[in-house]
Order: structure tokens, then C-alpha cells, then sequence
């Protein structure tokens, strides 16, 4: 039916939308008196790269384990693609888990490794072999099917996990720290190769964190945890520009916190806020402020060489210190001594108020 024809039969197009990849419906897991997730909804489209962000103990591999059924909830429903799973067996789901520690089998190839889930359902010898070699293409280790886990680097081991989520067509992928194991450089390949990876396939990702940086370089959105329950829901650059309470501003990325009562010396409102230490502009004690600005001196107590950028740390007359970063282009002439008096400036514009201020 073309888009003239379905408005005709219904005054609309009345095609029904596609069901969410994973809904999450007033979802709690306690253990003893320990609530480890706490009524937790949420939606994932199909398709989206999705973020569980958060410390130790916030609940997000409570969450993620739940998805997977490798645990039962307390309380709550777990629907995929629209159904309801949330008493369906791991090894029913549509869903594939990639660990941390990677779970390889040392004994076999890489090539079996990743041919054992087919082997499993029953996949015929030469059928799972082609699906294994075509996956290991895809995380281009190909070159690699006849080696072991033990003559792989932990970038090469990853994939191999990866390929051996992926050889079962999972419409949802799940990463459990997936990158944690390996060392920076590292870190930052396969986060570019796992976002490309989930572009090419359109599988949805659903990858759990403690690192603010993973989930701001790679998800569509991002689900920030505290304490079992969501602090805040949304993408990568709102959670940055507009965070809704001081957990947030200061776990996502770095931030100057606020409370009202130092608020209100420095702007003369009791509002608590937030504000980005890049946004912070350093000047002599004696400059004036830039129009339509807000002020406020102290002491410089300490700056942090960081190459192409600068860290200051001021003590204001009241105790509270604020950061401010400079890029080092930008700082010419002589640079302050601590202990030396320097006034700070931001623009009105850039102050988040926060919502438990």
C-alpha cells in the first residue's frame, strides 16, 4: 500500500511500529536484604548501540545478566522483540553474551572456538565450519582459525569472543566489560572496531561499563546507574551538556560542583550547578570580567601538565576549589605560581543547575 493509499483506507499510515529490541518493565532483583536492581524501566530500539554506565555495585551487570536470563528477577517483566522472556531459559533467547575474561576454550582452535555454538544446535560439520571462517572475515582473523588461545594477543582473543557471539546471528548482542582486560591503546582499537562492527551488522548492542569514556565514544544512549536504579537516560552528549544531578556531572566526565549555598556567594542565587572546567577562563586577579559574566578569585593551588592542556585548581576564599583547563597554545607569557591570587570567569550560559542541589 503506498503512503496516498494508506491515508485514504485510515486517514493515516497506520503500519504498526516496530517492536522495541529490549523493554524493561519496573524491573528489581534483590539478594537477601541487598536490592540489587531497583525498579528499573527502559526501552532499547532495535538496532541501537545501548550503554549501561555505572560504579561498582550500581546494578548494571545485574541488569545485563537479567537480559541474558542468566538470573531471574524479583520483581518485573523482560520482553524481547515484544515477547515476554522473563521465564525463558538463556538458551532460548535471541541473545548472545560476550564476557570480559573472553571464556575461550584453550584446547581448541580458533576456528572451533567460534564453530561450537552451531556445533551445538546440531550444525553439520562442513555447514559450521563455512559460518566460522565467514565470522572470523567479518573481525578480519581469518588468517588466524588454525592458531589457540594461548598464541592470540588479548586485542586477537577479543575478536574471537566477538566472532563467536556472532556466528549465532543474535538480533541482541551483549558485552559484559568486554574491554577491560586490555591495556589503553588497545582499548581505543577496539572501541572504533566495535562501533563499526555494530554499524555493518545492525544487531543491537547492549554493553556494559564503568568507563564514562567507552560510553560516550560508542553508544547512541546511554543508561547512567546508581545505587540499582537509572540516575539518568539519555545520549552521549546529553548526558555531558546536561546533566540532571551531581552524580552525573561529576561521573560523566569531569565536573566543577556547585552546592546552593556556595552558589549563592558566587552568583547570588541558592541553586546548585554545574559547571565543565573547559569552560572556566583563568585571568590575572586584577582583570576585569568579561561582560555578562560570573566571577569569582582565589588562590591558584596547583596545575597539572597534561601536554596540549592544562589543569588549574583554585582555592576560593570560601575553601572551595574549582578546575579550570587551559589549553597550553593558549597560555602565553609566564605562568601563575601557586599560591598566586587569579580571578575565574565563566559565561552565565554554561552553568547546568542541578536537580538535588
Amino acid at each position: 500500500m503506498t503512503g496516498v493509499q494508506g491515508m485514504q483506507a485510515g486517514g493515516a499510515d497506520t503500519a504498526p511500529p516496530a517492536a522495541a529490541a529490549i523493554e524493561l518493565l519496573e524491573l528489581s532483583r534483590s539478594f537477601g536484604p541487598v536490592r540489587a536492581l531497583d525498579r528499573v524501566s527502559l526501552t532499547i530500539a532495535p538496532g541501537e548501540f545501548f550503554a549501561l554506565l555505572g560504579p561498582s555495585g550500581s546494578g548494571k551487570t545485574t541488569c545485563l545478566r537479567l537480559i541474558a536470563g542468566f538470573d531471574r528477577p524479583s520483581d518485573g517483566r523482560i520482553l524481547l522483540d515484544g515477547a515476554d522472556v522473563t521465564d525463558v531459559p538463556p538458551f532460548e533467547r535471541n541473545v548472545n553474551t560476550v564476557f570480559q575474561d573472553y571464556a575461550l576454550f584453550p584446547h581448541m582452535t580458533v576456528a572451533e572456538n567460534v564453530a561450537y555454538g552451531p556445533k551445538v544446535r546440531g550444525v553439520a560439520a562442513a555447514t559450521r565450519h563455512r559460518q566460522a571462517l565467514e565470522v572470523l572475515e567479518l573481525v578480519r582473523l581469518e588468517s588466524l582459525a588454525g592458531r589457540t588461545p594461548a598464541q592470540l594477543s588479548g586485542g586477537q582473543k577479543q575478536r574471537v569472543a566477538l566472532a563467536r557471539a556472532l556466528v549465532n546471528r543474535p538480533k541482541v548482542l551483549l558485552l559484559d566489560e568486554p574491554l577491560g582486560a586490555l591495556d589503553l591503546r588497545l582499548r581505543e582499537e577496539m572501541q572504533t572496531e566495535l562501533k563499526l562492527l555494530q554499524h555493518r551488522l545492525g544487531i543491537t548492542f547492549v554493553f556494559v561499563t564503568h568507563d564514562q569514556g567507552e560510553a560516550l565514544s560508542m553508544a547512541d544512549r546511554v543508561a547512567v546507574f546508581r545505587d540499582g536504579r537509572i540516575e539518568q537516560l539519555d545520549t552521549p552528549r546529553g548526558l555531558y551538556v546536561r546533566p540532571r544531578t551531581a552524580f552525573v556531572a561529576r561521573f560523566v566526565g569531569s565536573a566543577n560542583v556547585v552546592e546552593a549555598a556556595a552558589a549563592a556567594r558566587i552568583t547570588g542565587t541558592a541553586q546548585a550547578f554545574a559547571i565543565r572546567p573547559e569552560q572556566i577562563e583563568v585571568l590575572p586577579d586584577d582583570a576585569p570580567l568579561p561582560e555578562g559574566a560570573v566571577g569569582c578569585s582565589g588562590e591558584l593551588a596547583d596545575i597539572q601538565y597534561h601536554g596540549a592542556t592544562s589543569r588549574w585548581h583554585v582555592r576560593l576564599d570560601d575553601g572551595l576549589v574549582l578546575s579550570a583547563v587551559r589549553a597550553e597554545a593558549a597560555t602565553p607569557g609566564p605562568t601563575p605560581q601557586a599560591g598566586g591570587r587569579v580571578r575565574l570567569a565563566w559565561s552565565r550560559d554554561s552553568l547546568v543547575p542541578l536537580a538535588d542541589g
